[in-house]
């Protein structure tokens, strides 16, 4: 990480304590427009910089995971909000690039934790479904990227979100088994509505699954 932050001239800017800055709304209304600022932005090495954030995240970083599939999808067109969105990711990792992942410092059990924003996504309204799974207290597999469709309610986007974190356990608990482990897992979700969802296969309308008061 100190190479990345040495490369885009970061290695002295001060850290931060969150991936993205408070109440950052990114959308393609902020992408270059006039000739001026696209020839600025051309100048500045978003796409590389990105792509280094990318492999960060996909092999030791899964807490800039949502920040990093946010700043990517403006690679093609960048604005002046997007690349201070990606220096606030890079002075994060500054923060905190003695963090590292660790394993095998709990009981040998497979966990899935999932979650999702409602319509985060300014542009097409859609939701983030994230999800990270553990085994023996260490990350091994985590994910998060936009749903495939528009979600109408929040019990909707989180259950979206939990049936995409049920495949990843459950692909997981089979690849365990045939290394000669019998293993057990556990899939935590924060919603209410969306767990009581899940052990009702019957169809439900909103108003069936909000009324029982569970949230």
């Amino acid at each position: 990480m100190t190479k990345v932050l040495q490369s885009f001239n970061m290695e002295d800017v001060k850290p931060v304590g969150s991936t993205l800055p408070t109440n950052c709304k990114l959308s393609g209304k902020q992408s270059t427009k006039i000739k001026a600022d696209k020839t600025e932005m051309i100048q500045i090495p978003y796409a590389s910089t990105v792509g280094s954030l990318m492999y960060a995240m996909v092999c030791t970083r899964p807490d800039i995971g949502y920040a990093v599939g946010v700043v990517s999808r403006f690679m093609s067109n960048p604005g002046r909000e997007h690349w201070v969105a990606v220096k606030w990711i890079l002075r994060y990792l500054k923060g905190i690039s003695s963090v590292c992942l660790r394993f095998g410092s709990g009981k040998t059990l497979l966990e899935g934790f999932t979650d999702s924003d409602m319509s985060a996504d300014v542009d097409t309204s859609r939701s983030t479904s994230r999800y990270v799974m553990t085994y023996a207290g260490g990350a091994v597999s985590w994910q998060s990227r936009l749903e495939k469709s528009v979600a109408l309610s929040t019990t909707e986007a989180e259950y979206m979100a939990t049936v995409e974190a049920g495949k990843e356990v459950i692909w997981m608990k089979d690849f365990i088994g045939e290394l000669g482990i019998r293993q057990e897992f556990r899939l935590h979700c924060d919603s209410q509505s969306a767990i009581h969802l899940a052990k009702n296969a019957a169809y439900h309308s909103k108003g069936d699954i909000t009324s029982s008061g569970k949230g």
